[in-house]
């Protein structure tokens, strides 16, 4: 009897461990995909760290969290923000100087493990949103392999195809097990 509630307990453990990666891959794919590679949770974006300019602050490979929504002419020196630097290149620096210009506002920036500060200054209205602290480590390179064609088989076949056999298996057991109940039944009638 002991034996039958420890398997219970453990076949539901299972279960809900493959369900929940399964739900895990597809979410993370899915929003990767549908976002253009970079996912979106809560209204913050998530962006891949591509470089060390950054180190220590944050690690190549790792999810830094980004703000969209703020003012981006209300940054002040030592505020990490997220620009466009052209028009297919967003980077991640420390702003070290503001200066404002009639309307426009302009911010000096430097990675904090660059030598100098970037060569160009850049255009409150190039800022894409403020780093707010939040960072996970590595799991951009994760996120870079799911969106691959590999990484789409390893975290949505794979846990799939295991789900799809465990099923299979549990549905045989519970089959025997109804079968056995049934011949004892017999074997106890005759």
């Amino acid at each position: 009897m002991k034996n039958k509630r420890i398997r219970k307990i453990l076949s539901i453990g299972v279960n809900t461990v493959l369900y929940t990666a399964l739900v895990i891959a597809i979410l993370l794919v899915a929003t990767a995909k549908f976002s253009g590679g970079e996912p979106n949770v809560m209204g913050y974006q998530l962006k891949t760290v591509l470089s060390g300019s950054m180190e220590p602050e944050f690690m190549t490979g790792s999810v830094i969290a980004v703000n969209p929504d703020v003012d981006v002419k209300s940054f002040e020196a030592g505020d990490v923000i997220t620009f466009m630097k052209d028009a297919d290149t967003l980077v991640t620096h420390r702003i070290i100087d503001v200066t404002n210009s009639g309307d426009n506002v302009l911010y000096t920036t430097k990675g904090d493990n660059n030598d100098g500060p970037d060569t160009e200054p850049v255009l409150a209205e190039n800022v894409v949103g403020e780093y707010t602290g939040f960072t996970v480590p590595y799991l951009g390179k994760l996120i870079d392999f799911a969106n691959s064609p590999t990484g789409a088989i390893v975290f949505l076949i794979i846990p799939g195809a295991l789900m799809i056999f465990y099923s299979a298996f549990s549905i045989w057991r519970a089959l025997s097990t109804f079968v056995d109940e049934k011949e004892k039944e017999k074997a106890n009638v005759h």
